[in-house]
Formats: structure tokens, C-alpha cells, sequence
């Protein structure tokens, strides 16, 4: 039987994430025949206190049943985990969550309430958008000539080649093969970006790095050269802008390159850099267990060296009045999507989000962050992402994790639809309805080689990403069913004139479908599942409902009213 049913505003309300200081009504329900005599809700506090809440009898629930009753409201910011506890005829009763947000005896898990800053909100401008992200390399080429490439790149003779990671002579795998793709390029294709209904470029890094994925920032204040120049990038955000387009940077901010002005390894910058010096300027950003060669580095690469984010001149050349943050945001930016944001500290992200503000508050703060972040714990510390000071959204890997899972048969429909239910009970709705809904991206193999090829299923996953909360996000060249496995083949050059055209037509249906749709980007969410093989959600408000369901399965099926055929999907 149902105890409790932590989604029903019949058992909590309100349900989901709530603003701290907000009075939550809580409500079970108890067969009589356990004559229980007395209930209790324990919170586990955000300040780390478990308090005991008496729950009052509020009468009968039927003539088998009765009803307790109490509220709670969580004061401050935070996470708070509750259960319940009976005393009864049958002995003392332990109540906690079981599948489905509901209640049972012997259940191991607490539920989460999560309490956030009440005046916390997302940029107007994100919702109903859909973002593109680009990995810059291998978008578009323009065709201008490069000037002032550094040296150790190859360049690809020809545009449809295949991306290069075989070791060189060394036996050292480089990621230093590049296609040409730049800032002017990405400019010329905005009218095709408009046509799908894009209304925010994500760009993978685009500062001066001796890789073709930039993640070993050199210079944080320099366009790299084969992209462009600090003109290019003005005249790009102008241009996405005049189309309705916002652009969004890469921040690299746990770690630089090994070969940056900063570190200055293989000694390009001359004598200075915290490896050949330390009096350098830059020497106390990082920390030496003994100098030069042994240095704390990200995941043990010794090419990125970490970067103490509390050292001061650190912190103040990222998030100070002349910054970095700032000086990108006035040079047209939008917003910054930081990088392994789980690891930095939550005290730097909030430094980021209020350097944002001081430039533009009308920005877009997105971390990378690959597990539920309402929860998320890194380096021992629960993190603060969604608590109102730091991120506006994560790049939503649940989500991609629990449709891929469902469409390739690994879990059933009612599985994935309490993924999903378990993220909405979790996120803020702010930060959920930014959240980017991902099936692709520079870090995954190419979607529609995971589906094995079945371009009906990579159908149904796009579908799913417009019809459930959050921010529909292409990762370039999926629209064309591009293909390819793990880095670097995930990362090929886009194959213009030569993509999947009906694919890319479906693409503007489905924009074009969510913009004809209101409560598809705002309205309010009731996951759905039936049988083994429908998922969907029934999206509401005041003014109406719609229905928006697919099906895995072979055969057409009737569920909540409608007819979803068979390899497909209905919205109605």
C-alpha cells in the first residue's frame, strides 16, 4: 500500500524543490489496523540537525485508513533529507523511500527536499531556446588566410578527412591535427544556425592553446590565432546577436596548458612561466611538490597543470574588475560554461557568477557536472551549485544517461521515467528548465553511432529533448547524423552538403514545434510511463495540457487517451 508519495501534492505540498523559509505540508496515510499512536517526520537539517516533527491525526482516509498530518519549513538554503517514523500496535515502524517517490516499511533511502535562495532566477532569454554547441575546429572553414600560427600543427588537406590520434615518434598522442574551422566561418553559417531554430552558439574553448580541443588554455586573453582574432569574435557575437543568437564561451579555469604563457613548459614563452621560474609572477597559481617537474595536474596529465583557485592574483585575474570573465562578457559573450566544475571550488564558482553579474546580470552561468547536481559531492564537500549564488544550470547528463538507456532497451519505461521524476523532485525548477537536455557532446560518442545507426531512435531521443524540461542542445552535426565513436571521431568535421537533409528537416520541425508550443518550454511536468515501451510527460498549466509520449516498441499502443504509434512518437 501507499504510505506516502513524495510527487503527489496530495501526500507534499508543494512538491519539488521549494524556496527556504517555504511552509511544506506533509500528509501519510495509515491503515488503522496498525492502531498507530503516534507519527513522526525527522528532517535532517541544512545545518546538519535532525529534528523530530510530532504529526497530528487529520481523520480518515476512507473506512481503512487514516490520514496524519504536520509541515516543516527548511529556514535556509540547502539540502534536507526526511522520513517517517511510526509508533503502532505492531511495534515502532521506520518509513523511507522506495521506487516511484513512495513509501515503505524497510526502505533505505531519506528523501531529498532541496531548499534554495527565494530571489534566484534564470535569464529570461534562455527559456524556450535551443542551444548548438560547436566544437570550433570543425565546424566551418571561411576560407580567409591564417596569420601568426604558432608552431608544432599539422592542418588537414582535405576538410572530410578523418580526425588524426596516432601517436607521434615519441609515442606521445599530440590532439595537434587541425581542420581549419574559425570564428569567421561559424559567422557565415548563422543563417543556417537560424534556420534550425538556434537561439545560443556553446563554443568548446576558443582561446590560444596548442591543441584542437583548447582545454590546455595558453593564454586566457588571446583568440587562438587559427580561429581568429579578438575582432573576429566581436564581430561574430554582433552578428549572432542581430539574429537572435547569444554565444557562449568555455571557461577552462581548474587547470592551464603545460605550454602556456602561464606555465611555460616547453619554454615557447621565453624564460618566463612558473616551470622556468620561481619568480615568476605566476609560480604561486600552481602547486610544486618539488619544482620544476613534480606539480599537482588534472587527472594526471602532466600537459595540465592545476591552478590554486584561491591564490589571490589567481582569482583576481579570472573574476576581477579587468578579468577575465568581465573582459570576454563586454567583448559580446553571453555566458561562460565552465569546464570539470566539480572541480572547482564552490567559493571560486560564486566568484564567477558575481563578476557575471557586475558586467551583466542578464547572463548564463552552465556547469559541467555529470550526476545529479542538486546532490553532487566532490573533494568530501556537498556542493552548492543550485543553492542561488552559482550555477543557472548543468549540462544534463542524466538526462542523456536515462533516454539512450530506455531507447536501447537497458531499462524499461517506469525506470526511466523515475530518473526523471527523481531530477524534478531534486532541481529547482530554474535550474531545470535551463538545464541543456544533451544526447550529444564533444565528450561522447557521437549519438547516433550509440543507437547502433537507427535513425528512428535518434527521432524519438530529439523529441524527448523538446518535450521535457530544459534547454533542447544540438551538438553540431548530429541534425546531419554525423557519426563516430569516442574522441577524437566524435569530433570529425561537419559534413556540409553531404549530411542527412530529412534528418535536418525534422530538426526545424521539432524547433519549429516548440516554439508553436508554450507549454512545452514553461509549463509544468508530469512524467508518464505505460507498459515496457511508452515514455513521455503530460505538460500543463492553466490554460490546458498537452501529451507528449514515445514509443520504443514495435506495435502502435493506446495509453492516456491517444494512439502512439509503433517507432514513434505523438504530441497532442
Amino acid at each position: 500500500m501507499t504510505f506516502f508519495n513524495s510527487r503527489n501534492p496530495i501526500y507534499r505540498s508543494p512538491t519539488g524543490a521549494v524556496p527556504a523559509g517555504t511552509r511544506v505540508h506533509f500528509k501519510i496515510t495509515v491503515p488503522r489496523s496498525m492502531a498507530c499512536s503516534a507519527a513522526y517526520l525527522l528532517v535532517l537539517d541544512t545545518d546538519g540537525r535532525t529534528v523530530c516533527n510530532d504529526m497530528f491525526w487529520c481523520g480518515m482516509n476512507g473506512d481503512d485508513h487514516e490520514w496524519w498530518e504536520c509541515h516543516f519549513a527548511p529556514q535556509n538554503a540547502g539540502l534536507c533529507f526526511y522520513h517517517f517514523e511510526l509508533r503502532t500496535s505492531r511495534g515502532h515502524f521506520v518509513l523511507k523511500k522506495d521506487i516511484g517517490g513512495e513509501a515503505r516499511a524497510g526502505g533505505s533511502e531519506d528523501w531529498q527536499l532541496t531548499a534554495y535562495s527565494a530571489d534566484f532566477k534564470t535569464p529570461e532569454w534562455l527559456a524556450g531556446g535551443v542551444l548548438y554547441q560547436i566544437f570550433p575546429d570543425r565546424f566551418y572553414c571561411s576560407g580567409r588566410e591564417k596569420h601568426d600560427i604558432p608552431y608544432g600543427r599539422t592542418m588537414h588537406a582535405d576538410w572530410s578527412e578523418q580526425p588524426e590520434w596516432r601517436p607521434n615518434a615519441e609515442g606521445k598522442i599530440t590532439n595537434t591535427d587541425f581542420f581549419g574551422g574559425d570564428l569567421k566561418g561559424i559567422e557565415q553559417k548563422l543563417g543556417y544556425l537560424k534556420s534550425l531554430g538556434v537561439t545560443c552558439i556553446y563554443l568548446n574553448p576558443i582561446f590560444e592553446s596548442h591543441s584542437n580541443h583548447r582545454y590546455d588554455t595558453a593564454n586566457y586573453e588571446k583568440i587562438d590565432p587559427l580561429l581568429g582574432t579578438e575582432e573576429d569574435f566581436r564581430s561574430l557575437c554582433a552578428a549572432a546577436k542581430a539574429r537572435g543568437i547569444r554565444i557562449l564561451l568555455d571557461g577552462v579555469f581548474s587547470h592551464t596548458g603545460s605550454d602556456s604563457i602561464y606555465f611555460n613548459r616547453e619554454g615557447r614563452y621565453g624564460d618566463g612561466g612558473a616551470y622556468r621560474s620561481q619568480q615568476s609572477p605566476y609560480y604561486p597559481w600552481y602547486s610544486f611538490r618539488s619544482w620544476p617537474n613534480d606539480y599537482e595536474c588534472w587527472w594526471n596529465f602532466t600537459t595540465l597543470p592545476n591552478v590554486r583557485e584561491g591564490n589571490p592574483d589567481y582569482d583576481a585575474y579570472i573574476n576581477g574588475e579587468d578579468g577575465i570573465i568581465h573582459r570576454w562578457l563586454a567583448a559580446g559573450a553571453s555566458g561562460w560554461r565552465l569546464d570539470v566544475a566539480d572541480e572547482l571550488p564552490d567559493e571560486f564558482i560564486a566568484k564567477i557568477r558575481a563578476a557575471m553579474n557586475e558586467e551583466n546580470p542578464d547572463t548564463y552561468l552552465l556547469g559541467e557536472v555529470w550526476e545529479d547536481a542538486s546532490n553532487k559531492v566532490s573533494y568530501g564537500a556537498l556542493r552548492e551549485y543550485f543553492l542561488g549564488s552559482e550555477l543557472d544550470a548543468t549540462m544534463h547528463y542524466p538526462f542523456r544517461t536515462a533516454v539512450l538507456d530506455f531507447l536501447l532497451g537497458k531499462i524499461h519505461a517506469q525506470a526511466a521515467c523515475d530518473a526523471f521524476w527523481t531530477i524534478q523532485e531534486h532541481y529547482p525548477k530554474e535550474n531545470l528548465y535551463a538545464a541543456l537536455n544533451l544526447i550529444g557532446s564533444h565528450d561522447r560518442a557521437r549519438v547516433l553511432t550509440v543507437l547502433g545507426g537507427d535513425v528512428n531512435a535518434l527521432k524519438m531521443a530529439m523529441f524527448l529533448q523538446f518535450a521535457l524540461p530544459g534547454v533542447p542542445s544540438i551538438y553540431y552535426g548530429d541534425e546531419a547524423g554525423m557519426t563516430g565513436g569516442t574522441d577524437p571521431y566524435n569530433r570529425g568535421s561537419f559534413p556540409w552538403g553531404k549530411g542527412n537533409a530529412p534528418l535536418t528537416d525534422f530538426v526545424r520541425s521539432l524547433t519549429a514545434m516548440y516554439q508553436e508550443t508554450p507549454l512545452l518550454r514553461r509549463g509544468e511536468c508530469e512524467m508518464l510511463s505505460f507498459g515496457e515501451n511508452v515514455l513521455g510527460c503530460r505538460r500543463f498549466d492553466e490554460s490546458g495540457s498537452v501529451l507528449a509520449l514515445v514509443n520504443r516498441g514495435e506495435e502502435a499502443v493506446e495509453c492516456f487517451g491517444v494512439t502512439v504509434p509503433g517507432r514513434g512518437y505523438i504530441l497532442e
